[in-house]
């Protein structure tokens, strides 16, 4: 038997897409400052012979921007996920199950695509 489809009321749903657009917007500026601060990204160090220290000092600090940014890139591909769902009309809907996912677990996290219960069995 199939489950009949709950959509969540356009007016629901707005301030919702607005605030997944600004956190969007607010990781893509995160993002570019990173960046800016990675020491690869400085040209005189290609030219420079530094010590190895200070050489082992940007191999951490361009480690550490690489995994920050990895974080920022799969936090945008699940808020441009949830906002492609919204446009579509099955947001808040379980991708693997289809049930609803509950409304407490959006409010924390806007961008889940999986009921709780489906979570759990994921990461089992």
């Amino acid at each position: 038997m199939k489950r009949p489809v709950i959509k969540f009321p356009a007016q629901v749903l707005k301030p919702v897409r607005d605030f997944l657009h600004r956190e969007e917007k607010k990781l893509e500026k995160r993002k570019k400052v990173l960046e800016k601060e990675d020491p690869f990204s400085d040209t005189i160090r290609l030219t420079d012979n530094a010590a190895s220290d200070a050489d082992a000092a940007e191999q951490f600090g361009h480690a550490r921007v690489e995994a920050i940014k990895k974080q920022i890139d799969k936090r945008l591909i699940d808020i441009r996920k949830a906002l492609g769902r919204i446009k579509i009309g099955n947001y808040g809907t379980c991708e693997s199950c289809g049930k609803m996912v509950n409304t407490d677990r959006l409010m924390v996290k806007p961008e889940a695509t999986l009921c709780i219960d489906c979570e759990r069995k994921k990461g089992k």
